[in-house]
């Protein structure tokens, strides 16, 4: 009965710690994973350029194999998604407050200077069109996905769906007169060409 006591115990002993040296590898690997994001992180031209770069590289493979145009369908309707959230504010100024002290965006130029918050900020919008693109291309990998299909239908349709939401958010940008392509606080050139013609010489 000791003997097995003593095998139950060491058992139990050697359990943790291989559960440990896994979630260690994992929180390793992701913390690395991590980093590398974060120092990718501020350069937006390099990242869009990789994304295109992949998204051109899964277009060609498309165009070459003539296949896997629902995967394609598919990619553009979940780009068209998140290019509208990259659009549309955060807080929709089309909310009705009961008592009228909702945020709002600034509609003068003389109004107090406040930035646009997307509802999907850029580097998750990259992120995810990255995502999304590689997973794609490993699903042109499988012959199961490569479901016959008469593409112009697909294509036309997509298109139409386009110009309808693209038309749904204009007039939106109209209606509540916003731009979704602000970059960084407004330079007043006017006022610092004005202390220049005052200044003493």
């Amino acid at each position: 009965m000791d003997d097995i006591d003593t095998m139950m115990q060491d058992e139990d002993l050697s359990g943790p710690p291989k559960r440990n040296v896994f979630s260690q590898a994992i929180t390793r690997i992701s913390q690395i994973y991590q980093n590398y994001l974060d120092l990718w992180t501020p350069h937006a031209i390099s990242r869009w350029i990789f994304a295109v770069f992949l998204l051109a590289l899964f277009l060609l493979r498309i165009v070459l194999t003539q296949g896997w145009y629902i995967v394609t369908y598919a990619l553009g309707i979940y780009h068209l998604n998140l290019f509208i959230a990259f659009l549309t504010p955060k807080i929709d100024p089309a909310m009705d407050f009961d008592d009228g002290e909702g945020p709002e965006l600034p509609t003068r130029s003389n109004e107090e200077f406040r930035p646009f918050i997307r509802r999907l900020p850029e580097f998750k919008f990259w992120y995810s069109v990255t995502k999304s693109t590689l997973f794609a291309l490993v699903c042109t990998l499988f012959d199961c996905f490569n479901i016959p299909v008469f593409w112009p239908i697909l294509v036309m349709y997509f298109i139409t769906l386009f110009c309808i939401t693209m038309k749904r958010q204009i007039k939106h940008m109209i209606k509540y007169r916003y731009l979704p392509f602000t970059h960084g606080k407004p330079k007043y050139q006017n006022h610092e060409q004005g202390s220049r013609l005052t200044a003493p010489k």
